[in-house]
């Protein structure tokens, strides 16, 4: 399988509602079930950090959140991994903070790195690990994806992440239609 964390490079970046999918695979690599997962290093031929093992293919595009494609298209097409087997982690600002949603051959709801991913796989038959960034009062979405996330909500974060490295890890062992009720599930 091939997972591919969304967002921008760099530290002006770092922390942003918009880098959520790409730092929770940072944090999944670290501490996964997975052994032998290399460490990730910049692969120039995707313009993506690159880890793997046997069973997987984690990718950090080095490309601006629009232009993701550009990095998962050429490393699907050399680890001849198909749509059906890519789990894409990204935010989304029409879900509300704290919430997540599995999903698969959707359509990319305005966002422009699934737009892009779609582009350079001619299909929406992938998944999608969307990770809502939404606050409790609506805020624009091009406002809210540069936003870092307050002090309040970092409780929240946490368990965030430890829901969502556990729904990657059921993913690996059990496979993304499994995973699907206990990373829908509201808590």
């Amino acid at each position: 399988m091939l997972f591919a964390g969304l967002g921008n490079p760099g530290e002006k970046y770092k922390n942003t509602r918009h880098n959520i999918g790409r730092e929770i695979l940072k944090i999944w690599a670290e501490k996964s079930n997975m052994s032998a997962l290399t460490d990730f290093e910049l692969n120039p031929k995707f313009n993506a950090l690159i880890s793997k093992n046997k069973r997987a293919v984690l990718i950090l595009p080095e490309t601006m959140m629009n232009k993701s494609g550009q990095a998962v298209g050429p490393a699907t097409k050399f680890f001849k991994i198909k749509p059906k087997d890519i789990v894409i982690l990204h935010d989304d600002a029409d879900i509300e903070f704290g919430r997540t949603k599995l999903s698969f051959n959707r359509s990319a709801g305005g966002h422009k790195g699934i737009e892009s991913v779609k582009r350079a796989l001619a299909t929406e038959k992938f998944w999608r690990l969307r990770i809502g960034i939404q606050k409790k009062k609506r805020v624009d979405a091009m406002k809210l994806v540069l936003q870092k996330f307050t002090p309040a909500e970092e409780t929240i974060l946490k368990k965030l992440k430890k829901k969502i490295t556990a729904g990657l890890d059921l993913i690996i062992e059990e496979g993304p239609e499994r995973a699907m009720n206990e990373i829908n599930a509201r808590r």
